[in-house]
């Protein structure tokens, strides 16, 4: 029967944090990561039963990483703090654990709640993500944003979802917009694979209309609607950030 240690890296979650700590009962152990946390998330967190560490943010791969380090078990079943398990999902864990693994990791659907209504079409469900594996087979990859774990061996899905709990106001989702184009732009810039000209000018415009037509964003209100648009928007503040950063190092190299 595998132990699973849960793990959740956190920073200022006190809003999220308990809901997803009482999702994971299924778990042997949970551990919470917390980068500095000004608000109640540590406490809450440690209220509830989990461990909690204290470890500076040095990125969300860095972070994951770091907080399987940290487990006392092999098998991994990590959320984000926003995140938690559906019911059919905890007991899907439940029966694994009573059976003799066959694979390294194991994905779940997610499905995302944002402003107040379930998000079933724009791209964003299921939207399936390997949160359960065995840390000797994998680790968490990636440089700076859409970070996933990548196993050595067969994946496999258990039923139930992931329920996420992404944004409660449009400000909060420009807000995130602009955090994650900062490290998109960021990466890109350091792999030196910015987009051509035609893709600056016609990306964000296709990305919206392919999220709000062909993923039938359409299905999904007046959300889908912002989903698309902000999804475009995306795209164009990532490029125009990447273009900022090669312009500074050109000028830096005039400057030598």
């Amino acid at each position: 029967m595998p132990a699973v240690s849960a793990t959740i890296i956190a920073h200022n979650e006190a809003a999220n944090i308990a809901r997803a700590i009482r999702s994971l009962a299924c778990a042997d152990e949970v551990i919470v990561v917390d980068s500095g946390s000004t608000d109640e998330t540590a406490a809450l967190a440690r209220s509830l039963g989990a461990q909690v560490i204290t470890h500076p943010f040095e990125g969300f791969t860095a972070q994951k990483n770091f907080a399987t380090t940290q487990a006392h078990h092999d098998w991994i079943l990590s959320l984000d703090a926003d995140e938690e398990l559906d019911s059919t999902a905890q007991q899907a864990v439940e029966q694994w654990k009573r059976s003799t693994p066959h694979a390294s990791g194991y994905r779940f659907a997610r499905r995302a709640r944002y402003l107040g209504r379930w998000i079933r079409h724009s791209g964003w469900y299921p939207d399936s993500k390997l949160r359960l594996f065995d840390r000797r087979c994998g680790r968490w990859q990636g440089a700076y944003v859409h970070e996933s774990v990548v196993v050595e061996g067969a994946v496999e899905k258990l039923p139930g979802e992931i329920l996420h709990y992404t944004c409660d106001s449009f400000a909060e989702h420009r807000a995130r917009v602009e955090f994650y184009t900062d490290l998109a732009a960021r990466e890109m810039f350091e792999r030196r694979s910015g987009p051509g000209p035609l893709a600056r000018v016609f990306a964000p415009a296709w990305v919206c209309l392919s999220s709000y037509f062909f993923r039938l964003g359409i299905l999904d209100g007046y959300q889908g609607l912002l989903i698309a648009w902000m999804a475009g928007r995306t795209v164009q503040r990532k490029y125009v950030k990447w273009a900022k950063l090669v312009r500074s190092e050109a000028a830096a190299g005039r400057g030598d």
